[in-house]
C-alpha cells in the first residue's frame, strides 16, 4: 500500500484522514502546509513545485516506513501537491494515527521533517517584484523547515 503520493491536483485531506480510521486508533495528529505570501522578507504571488516523481515516491515511502518503525503509530501518510499553487492553497498533508497522542504528534513531526529534508520536491518562487527563484531545503539557511 503506497503511503506517499504526489498529487498534481487539489485533494481531500478528510478522504486522506478516513484511510487512517482504525479501532486501535486513539490519537492522530496532521499537518498541513499552505502557500503563504511571503519568504524571508519578500513578497510572494505565486510558486510552483516540481519533484523528481520516482524518486521522491520512493524516498517519501522510505520516511513514512522509518515513522512506523520509530515511534509507536499504526499508519501514517502523505500527499505533496506539485504544479502551479496560488497564495493560500494546501501544498502538503501528513496524517499519523497512533493509540496514543504522545506517538502521533512525534510522528508527524519527523514525517514531515524529513520529507522536507530528503525527498526532491524544489519549490520556485514568484515575486510580487517580478523576480523569481527556485528553493529547496538545504538552500534556506536560517529558515525554519
Amino acid at each position: 500500500m503506497k503511503r506517499f503520493a504526489l498529487s498534481e491536483t487539489p485533494f481531500d485531506t478528510a478522504a486522506l484522514r478516513a484511510q487512517l480510521l482504525d479501532d486501535r486508533v486513539g490519537g492522530y495528529a496532521s499537518f498541513e502546509g499552505w502557500v503563504r505570501d511571503h519568504n524571508q522578507g519578500r513578497a510572494v504571488r505565486t510558486l510552483r513545485y516540481e519533484a523528481y516523481a520516482a524518486l521522491a515516491e520512493t524516498e517519501g515511502e522510505r520516511v513514512l516506513a522509518e515513522a512506523l518503525e520509530k515511534f509507536d503509530v499504526l499508519d501514517a501518510r502523505c500527499v505533496h501537491r506539485v504544479g502551479d499553487l496560488a497564495i493560500g492553497e494546501l501544498a502538503v498533508w501528513v496524517g499519523v494515527a497512533a493509540a496514543h497522542r504522545d506517538a502521533a504528534f512525534a510522528a508527524c513531526r519527523y514525517v514531515i521533517d524529513e520529507i522536507k529534508a530528503r525527498v526532491p520536491i524544489w519549490k520556485h518562487e514568484r515575486y510580487a517584484d517580478g523576480d523569481a527563484g527556485w528553493l529547496h531545503p538545504e538552500t534556506n539557511a536560517g529558515e525554519p523547515r
